[in-house]
């Protein structure tokens, strides 16, 4: 009789500042939903940096933008905070992949190098790379910020909820 197969739980990780949350990164988020039993998206907090968003509100949008995947794909997905190396915090959280988006190849040479330098912290941990769609290919949250900052539409970049959030805390900072 053969052996009993044991099921392993596929899970990855995803990481980013998601600041704000755009089409992009939930092009990404979809497509390794579909791969994945399991997805640990992972918001960077780097206290030298000063974000738009705060770590409640990006958690918000992430759970708010992850879920209709989830009800379309059936797989778990959590939403975390983390400080330090993407690479242990995948290791924390059961990852056996690191998802990574690719737009173009500046984003191939650059992941090919983390995922290199990864692999020697973590060779347990493996990277697949998701490339994005060309409807999203152009997008970046550094821009999409600077658009909204400086009073811009950045309606087509960003999910409706997310454009709501920009333009209010946009809204916030423009002068009286």
């Amino acid at each position: 009789m053969p052996a009993k197969s044991k099921s392993k739980t596929r899970t990855g990780f995803y990481s980013g500042s998601f600041d704000p949350v755009t089409l992009g990164h939930t092009d990404v988020i979809r497509r390794a939903a579909a791969l994945l039993d399991r997805l640990v998206i992972g918001i960077g907090v780097n206290p030298g940096k000063a974000p738009m968003f705060t770590e409640a509100e990006r958690v918000a949008m992430l759970k708010h933008e992850a879920g209709p995947i989830v009800a379309v794909t059936g797989t778990s997905i959590e939403i975390v905070t983390f400080s330090g190396l993407a690479v242990d915090a995948a290791r924390a959280h059961g990852a056996s992949v690191i998802v990574r988006g690719l737009r173009d190849g500046t984003d191939f040479d650059y992941e090919m190098q983390m995922a290199g330098m990864n692999g020697e912290m973590a060779p347990e941990i493996q990277t697949i790379y998701v490339s994005a769609s060309p409807a999203v290919r152009h997008i970046a949250a550094n821009l999409v910020r600077a658009i909204a900052a400086m009073g811009g539409d950045a309606t087509p970049f960003v999910s409706p909820a997310v454009a709501d959030a920009l333009r209010a805390k946009t809204m916030i900072k423009k002068p009286v």
